[in-house]
Parts: structure tokens; C-alpha cells; sequence
């Protein structure tokens, strides 16, 4: 594949990567959710340019070997349907960048709306002191908490110690790494004793049939942080179990389960589960309290 000739600016490249993606028929969902933003998010950041660049910059004249490199960067997102979060090793969350790579799943959760509210009106955000992610992966939402509640002291855990390397690397870009205590732990097995007031996960929640099916493009993500048993549950049905012994008495559960929302429902259907809703897009993000955990 090689790019017009009359291609030879920043905004030329977009369009003309927009074209090509469409052509393509690619899949989107790792930031971005059309071709147009796709093009913008690849060539901008294979540019090193602000996403809130000007004109002037747009429509500059590109070196010839920047030109190829923007034209190699296309091909290989086309030909190799590796999502463009990998390729830049950058993905977005909440307005902030985060180093990620084939080790961790690109951060994309409705979560980041929660955050940028402080959870209200679940909870006070004064009052809020100590806050635990599962499943942390890049360690973006653990981040992102830090950044929210600035005296609250954040626990992230994963079972990967892959994982853990990449968030311990985000939480030093990001100034936190003070503040975040990084735990490799089975769900809750190496926090005895530790009570919060926010527990939030977005743990593996892919059925199999799903699995069978995903594009090629999340076949790039670490397969263990996305299979979740027949029916997506197997992780969810133990944070129902375990989470009440580490919650404070008004703390909240904050769950992501995605599209296995409706196996949740039917396998537990008096569960008072709270579906959530996000201006931004988003679903399948449940909030239990521990006071109805504890009643379950």
C-alpha cells in the first residue's frame, strides 16, 4: 500500500488513512470507535503531535521519510490488525496517558467517567481514605483514583506480575507511585486484614462463545484478563462472595461485567444489583453496597 502522492500533510494523512481503514473494515473499540478517529489517533501520536494541535501544524508539509513512516504505520494496521494503543504504546484514560503493551489490556472502561466524578453521589469523597482496584492491569483506574481522591491511600492487585511491572511503570509517570501500594494477589488472597471504601474491578468477564468470536484485533490482548469460563462469571461470582470482608461498613462494589451483564442478572436474579449509566457510553458496571453484600 503506498500513499498519493498528493498525501503530503498531517490532515492529508488522516483523511487518507480514514479511507483506508473503512476499506478495510476494521475493527474499532480500543479508544476509539470509528475510522475517522482511528486515523486521527494513529497519526497524530505516530506524529508526536498534541490532539489538540491547530491548523498551521495540520496542514504542514511532511518529510519525505516522514511520509513513509506514516504510510508503514497505516500498513501495519491494516495488514496486522494490531490496535493502534500497542503500536504507539499510549493508550488514554480519563484524560491521561498510560504506557501499555501486549502485557495488559488497553484501558477503555466506562469506569473513567465514575473516577472524574469521584463516584458521586455514592459516596462522599471526603471521607473516602482507602480504595483497592482488582485486577489493575496498566493500572489505569487505580491511577486515575489516586489522582481523584489525592489523600486517599489506593491498593492495586493483579495476579500477573507482567501486569504489575507495566502499572508500576504508569504510577511513576503519573507521580503516584507514593500513594499506590502494588499487591500480586489472587483476588483478595494477600489483603487479610485490609478494609476499603471503594473496591472497584473490571475483572475478566469474556463467555466462551464471545471468545470464539472476538476480531482480531483483541486477539492482540492478553488472553487470561478477557476469558472468564462459560459464561463470563467465573471472577464475578467470587468478588459476590468475598468482597463484604473487606469492605468498611458504608463502603461500595463497583463491578465492570460488560456484556455478560444479562448471565449476571439471570444467574443471580434477586441480587439487587444497581446498573449504572454513563453519559459518555458505557454499560454493565454494577454497584453493590456492602451493607446488601452482606444481606446476600
Amino acid at each position: 500500500m503506498n500513499s498519493p502522492l498528493e498525501v503530503n500533510t498531517p490532515y492529508q494523512f488522516i483523511l487518507w488513512a480514514e479511507q483506508c481503514f473503512d476499506e478495510a473494515d476494521l475493527c474499532f473499540g480500543h479508544g476509539t470507535d470509528n475510522a475517522y478517529d482511528e486515523a486521527v489517533y494513529l497519526i497524530l501520536g505516530g506524529l508526536n503531535l498534541s490532539y489538540e494541535i491547530d491548523d498551521t501544524q495540520l496542514n504542514q508539509s511532511l518529510s519525505n521519510d516522514v511520509k513513509e513512516k506514516m504510510t508503514a504505520l497505516v500498513r501495519h494496521r491494516i495488514e496486522n490488525r494490531e490496535p493502534v494503543a500497542y503500536m504507539l504504546n499510549e493508550a488514554w484514560f480519563c484524560g491521561l496517558p498510560f504506557y501499555v503493551d501486549e502485557r495488559v489490556l488497553v484501558p477503555r472502561s466506562p469506569i473513567a467517567e465514575l473516577i472524574s466524578e469521584q463516584f458521586s453521589p455514592w459516596v462522599e469523597p471526603e471521607k473516602i481514605s482507602h480504595i483497592l482496584d482488582v485486577g489493575t492491569g496498566s493500572g489505569c483506574i487505580a491511577i486515575a483514583c489516586a489522582l481523584a481522591f489525592p489523600e486517599a491511600c489506593v491498593d492495586a492487585i493483579d495476579i500477573n506480575n507482567d501486569a504489575l511491572a507495566v502499572a508500576d511503570e504508569n504510577s511513576r509517570r503519573h507521580g503516584v507511585f507514593d500513594r499506590l501500594r502494588l499487591v500480586r494477589s489472587d483476588l483478595y488472597e494477600n489483603l487479610k486484614g485490609q478494609r476499603y471504601d471503594i473496591i472497584i474491578a473490571n475483572p475478566p468477564y469474556v463467555d466462551a462463545e464471545e471468545m470464539a468470536n472476538l476480531p482480531p484485533e483483541f486477539r492482540h490482548e492478553p488472553k487470561f484478563a478477557l476469558q472468564a469460563g462459560e459464561d463470563g462469571l467465573d471472577i464475578v461470582r467470587k468478588l459476590l462472595i468475598e468482597s463484604s470482608s473487606f469492605l468498611n461498613a458504608s463502603g461500595v462494589l463497583i463491578v465492570e461485567v460488560g456484556n455478560s451483564q444479562e448471565a449476571l442478572i439471570e444467574a443471580f436474579p434477586h441480587h439487587p444489583f444497581m446498573w449504572l449509566e454513563f453519559e459518555q457510553g458505557g454499560h454493565g458496571v454494577f454497584l453493590l453496597t456492602a451493607e446488601q453484600l452482606d444481606a446476600l
